[in-house]
């Protein structure tokens, strides 16, 4: 599902009189998860799932075919945790 579409969905189960209400709807939403995420403070929605920053640690590798290494620096990455209400829906397929 593509954007347009997911706008379009959350229009008729939101009643949204328009595609630019149901849009800013999810612009509301998606900008309040990211504020709270880069501050650093989780978002719990009770049946659905969690999203929060968690510090993912640096690595080192080397690329293949030669003998350079290369290190990655530890850097903070938004994580999703399904909520058991959501993983159950979806296991049912309803």
């Amino acid at each position: 599902m593509n954007k347009a579409q997911f706008v379009e969905l959350v229009q008729a189960s939101g009643n949204y009189k328009t595609k630019v209400e149901a849009e800013a709807a999810i612009k509301a939403f998606t900008e309040a998860v990211t504020s709270a995420l880069v501050k650093k403070e989780s978002v719990s929605l009770v049946g659905f799932g969690s999203f929060e920053a968690a510090l993912q640690k640096g690595k080192s590798g080397k690329v293949p075919g030669t003998d350079k290494t290369y290190t990655t620096q530890d850097k903070m990455v938004p994580k999703f945790k399904a909520g058991k209400g959501l993983k159950d829906r979806v296991a049912a397929g309803k």
